[in-house]
């Protein structure tokens, strides 16, 4: 997609989105055949349920009908949340993940995998799992030190109710 179109996009999208109290992450349009199809990635601090997915579906549809953003072909249009491994590219993605184990990839080299505990203007205060029995440790890493950062699943984690109780 031209940066152009994207932009176009973006800007005829972005305020219906932020109508319905969610954040517009991504918008991607790629080719299947003849067809189109175009993707909208849309979160918020709180998710985004069904509901609201389907909401913002009819209210983009019904923009882009009465627009020539797409062209004249056929397209399809997806609209939905990001994945359960999501990148972190936004300062408000790491205050999401709070209490989510991420894996970053450092500017100084090297990988560090370790749970988010608070995120402020300049970093985030991170737990590191301990290993073999080890007892955790917090660290400490700025944004300007972080080159990626994705989400992991995890399978095995006590819900912190479950903990507690």
């Amino acid at each position: 997609m031209s940066t152009t179109q994207s932009e176009r996009l973006r800007e005829l999208l972005e305020p219906l989105v932020s109508s319905q109290g969610l954040d517009l992450e991504e918008i991607e349009v790629d080719s299947v055949g003849r067809k189109r199809v175009l993707r909208v990635v849309v979160d918020s601090d709180t998710g985004a349920d069904l509901d609201q997915i389907a909401d913002v579906s009819r209210a983009l549809s019904a923009k882009l009908d009465e627009t020539d953003a797409m062209g004249e072909g056929e397209y399809t249009l997806e609209v939905g949340t990001p994945g359960a491994e999501r990148a972190l590219t936004e300062h408000r993605h790491y205050v999401r993940a709070t209490d989510r184990l991420v894996k970053f990839q450092l500017a100084e080299g090297g990988e560090l995998v370790a749970r988010i505990l608070k995120v402020d203007d300049e970093g985030v205060d991170t737990e590191v799992p301990g290993v073999k029995g080890r007892k955790a440790t917090a660290r400490r890493i700025v944004f300007d030190d972080i080159v990626r950062a994705r989400v992991q699943v995890e399978f095995s984690r006590k819900d912190k109710k479950e903990e507690e109780a």
